[in-house]
């Protein structure tokens, strides 16, 4: 296996996709077997996806868009909220197959097809690929999950995140080299000839304040042991919706404090999975970017900018040393890291991508912002949570 990435900020669609295929060929020195792609919305995804398929008709297609842009081991890569970039993956000895599926209000049934799809079109029927790879739409990635996980059980690792633009205003969308979408799953059966090792963490630390979850309905959080989940929250943050407790949009205020559940624990350090609060409802409820469900016991979480910019480089060393595998023994790497965290640190970016070039040794990796993040925790739970870092990386042949 050989992997190498390549960027542009230029403006220009087609000329920003020439420059950096052909950079990736270049350094590839071959056509890759599949692309991975991922664009800031300013760049049009006719012409995206036009030429792709231009540059490289005979590879594998799986993108999507990226809030500002992307990163790589060369760096932060946007400006004036134009940025793409490519990972290329050369791999004649593993198989890839592509699946993509519009969502259609039924997320596990998106799933389940794209999955299908994927494994079909890898050739390899009837086997559960070594990793999914995963871009949606956002609002139903837990029901995509399952639905992925009803045709290749529990046991397999998924990692990615949901497609982003840059207003939040739903311009997002997601391609293959056959179809294009705003509101689709699509993903990536990998079985490639190497060996590949998750990680899936968050940069923050739990508070001492905690609650029970009272009353609930998908992504909206209503109480808090009994109480208006807002007011609770608002206490927990010294004030930091107090301007918002009539309603109204707190996701850029809420972003250093979210909510977090314990999924597990290692010895006894535990794990938690992350739930950004959006928005104020009328009724004193809060709106979230996952779900939430009655009886689940929720912690006030709490975290820095250092704590932002540092966490992804730790959660890039956690992934090499779950199988104690040093950064001269892989190939790349994909990096997932929240569009919310991103923004909160912007003027660091160069920072966050330096640390994470820092511990994979400089190897090449290809970074994503997105409105949600998919992962594998360390005992093999399968999640989506807000304000999370995934990392995937592949050894070396």
């Amino acid at each position: 296996m050989k992997i190498k990435t390549a960027w542009s900020i230029n403006k220009n669609t087609n000329k920003a996709i020439d420059q950096a295929y052909q950079q990736l060929e270049n350094e590839l020195g071959a056509q890759p077997s599949l692309i991975i792609a991922y664009t800031s919305v300013i760049h049009e995804s006719n012409l995206v996806l036009e030429s792709l398929k231009k540059n490289a008709p005979h590879s594998l297609l799986h993108g999507g868009t990226s809030c500002q842009g992307a990163m790589t081991e060369e760096g932060f890569h946007s400006k004036d909220g134009i940025g793409l970039g490519l990972l290329g993956i050369h791999d004649p000895e593993g198989s890839y197959g592509i699946g993509l599926s519009n969502i259609e209000g039924d997320g596990r049934a998106a799933g389940a097809r794209a999955i299908q799809e994927a494994i079909q079109n890898a050739g390899r029927a009837g086997e559960p690929p070594d990793l999914v790879w995963l871009n949606s739409a956002p609002g139903l990635e837990e029901d995509i999950l399952l639905g992925i996980q009803d045709i290749i059980g529990e046991n397999v690792p998924v990692a990615g995140g949901s497609t982003a633009d840059n207003t939040v205003s739903g311009e997002w969308y997601q391609f293959t080299h056959q179809d294009i979408s705003q509101d689709a799953v699509v993903v990536s059966a990998m079985y490639p000839s190497v060996k590949t090792h998750l990680a899936f963490h968050s940069g923050y630390s739990p508070t001492q304040h905690r609650g029970e979850v009272t009353k609930a309905e998908h992504r909206t959080l209503y109480e808090i042991d009994g109480r208006p989940a807002a007011q609770v929250y608002n206490e927990w943050t010294e004030g930091v919706v107090q301007d918002a407790l009539e309603g109204g949009n707190v996701l850029l205020s809420t972003t250093l404090t979210p909510l977090g559940r314990m999924v597990g624990a290692v010895g006894e350090m535990p794990y938690y999975q992350l739930s950004h609060p959006e928005s104020v409802t009328p009724e004193g409820g809060l709106s979230l970017f996952s779900e939430i469900e009655v009886g689940q016991e929720i912690f006030l979480m709490k975290g820095t900018q250092e704590s932002l910019v540092s966490r992804a480089g730790r959660t890039a060393r956690s992934a090499l040393r779950t199988e104690r595998i040093s950064s001269r023994q892989i190939s790349g790497a994909l990096v997932v890291y929240c569009a919310g965290c991103m923004l909160t640190v912007q003027e660091q970016m160069p920072e966050v991508a330096e640390e994470i070039r820092t511990a994979l040794g400089g190897n090449p990796f290809l970074g994503i912002f997105t409105f949600g993040e998919q992962g594998c925790f360390i005992r093999g739970e399968n999640r989506h949570g807000n304000l999370m870092i995934s990392v995937v990386v592949f050894e070396s042949s």
